[in-house]
């Protein structure tokens, strides 16, 4: 058997190379996801008649052995395949003959390409939730330990007021807590079944679209067939949308680590093991993960923009150009995954100096601080602020941890909320566990373990 839309003529063969792209090695990510998709889709053709219960029972087998032959690496997408869907429609042809032939009734390589990704989202989106989450875990445990060891506050890179490790580390952990929102919502969106939109319009048989999208475990049919295909690219730009507020933290993050592991700093000493030396001066420790987890923030947003410019002018229903939107999507995803496990790893083993912190505060710092004493006495604030700023020279030094000790309200160095960050990461933890335990015995189900 040849390509799905074959009909008895040859493509040009540079057309041919230049319309595959590399969908046949993007694809191989989704291969356990077509054949889970198609094996629902062979239940539902069962259930309304198109097939007997044998028939489907048979290509729910092939496909299970298909995925456990992916897994061996036995199973591959040759580049005259074209994707997934027609690797996996061959080997069906070839395996039970014209049985696998009815496999793409009342279907759409558009709703099965739709399927696949909505079902590598799922799965992917919720990886990335728990790299975030083992980062932000971290970062928590890091604020703990050292939530009383004192650095000097910046604001404009300038020395400023004191502040501590802990609301540093802590802040992080907050912002990843945060951005998580705006995953669980691409989540929402993406948990949707198109299955069944077909090429945009339907078909005149009366298949079960909640039925397949209840084999799969999908949250909810995306009711209108239209609209089913219209969002790809939107889904995949809500995901990327999400994807980039983790980078965003992890490149300030980073910049924040490379410059407090300076030897002019000296604050943080990063694991050996983790920074590749120069290639021409020998005591060189370079901080190569966070350089490079700092730059790979535009890498995915770079996706983001690449998936929003190609879905801004299309008409509706289906049109080729959404192929390009599936590299982007996998980059951004697998990019801030392994972004996020890199950097917790390195913070997982990064040594604090608590000495060379404490020995960084100069009288200046405590300058807001004789501000307030003044107010305390009853001076009005814009008089103390202009009677410090005429004695700067003179301000008395303080012990850096007793002044953040003295800083008690909700989310001060003296006060960091600590178990507030705590009691939401364990929230997301268990929405992780529960959005996946909604789904995953599904797929078992359909294709077994992979």
């Amino acid at each position: 058997m040849g390509k799905l839309w074959d009909k008895g003529y040859a493509l040009d063969a540079e057309v041919e190379t230049f319309s595959t792209g590399d969908d046949p090695q993007l694809d191989v990510a989704l291969i356990p996801w077509d054949c889970a998709g198609s094996a629902a889709h062979a239940k539902m053709l069962a259930k309304i008649g198109i097939l007997t219960t044998d028939e489907a029972e048979r290509l729910r087998t092939a496909l299970a052995e298909i995925v456990r032959r992916a897994g061996r690496g036995e199973f591959a997408i040759k580049q005259d395949d074209e994707d997934v869907h027609t690797a996996v429609e061959n080997d069906l042809v070839k395996t039970l003959g014209d049985l696998g032939k009815k496999l793409h009734t009342a279907r759409s390589r558009n709703d099965q390409v739709l399927v696949d990704l909505r079902l590598y989202m799922r799965e992917r989106l919720l990886v990335v939730a728990e790299a975030a989450l083992a980062l932000a875990r971290t970062l928590l445990t890091l604020a703990e330990k050292h939530k009383e060891v004192p650095i000097p506050g910046r604001t404009h890179m300038q020395r400023a007021m004191p502040s501590s490790v802990g609301l540093w580390a802590a802040a992080f952990a907050e912002s990843l807590l945060d951005d998580m929102i705006s995953l669980r919502a691409a989540y929402q969106v993406a948990d949707q079944c198109p299955l069944g939109s077909a090429a945009s319009y339907g078909v005149s048989l009366p298949i079960d679209r909640q039925y397949t999208s209840d084999l799969l475990g999908f949250a909810k049919v995306q009711n209108n067939v239209l609209y089913a295909n219209n969002s790809r690219g939107k889904v995949e730009a809500l995901a990327l949308s999400a994807l980039i507020q983790f980078m965003l933290d992890l490149s300030k993050l980073a910049t924040d680590v490379i410059i407090f592991a300076t030897p002019e700093f000296g604050y943080f000493i990063l694991p050996q093991e983790f920074c590749p030396g120069s290639s021409l001066m020998p005591q060189k420790r370079n901080p190569c993960p966070f350089e490079l987890a700092r730059a790979k923030t535009g890498t995915v947003l770079g996706c983001l923009v690449q998936v929003m410019d190609i879905v801004r002018g299309l008409p509706s229903g289906y049109n080729r150009d959404f192929q390009e939107t599936k590299g982007a999507l996998m980059r951004g995803i697998e990019t801030t995954r392994a972004s996020l496990a890199v950097c917790n790893a390195c913070l997982a083993r990064m040594e604090v100096d608590a000495a060379r912190c404490t020995s960084s505060f100069t009288s200046e710092l405590f300058a807001t601080d004789r501000v307030l004493d003044y107010v305390k006495q009853g001076l009005p604030f814009r008089d103390a602020y202009r009677k410090v700023a005429a004695e700067l020279d003179r301000i008395p030094a303080q012990d850096p941890r007793a002044n953040i000790r003295a800083k008690t309200h909700l989310g001060a160095p003296g006060n960091l909320g600590l178990h507030l960050s705590a009691q939401r990461l364990n929230e997301e933890a268990a929405w992780v566990a529960a959005a996946r335990a909604a789904w995953q015995p599904k797929i078992q189900a359909l294709i077994g373990k992979w």
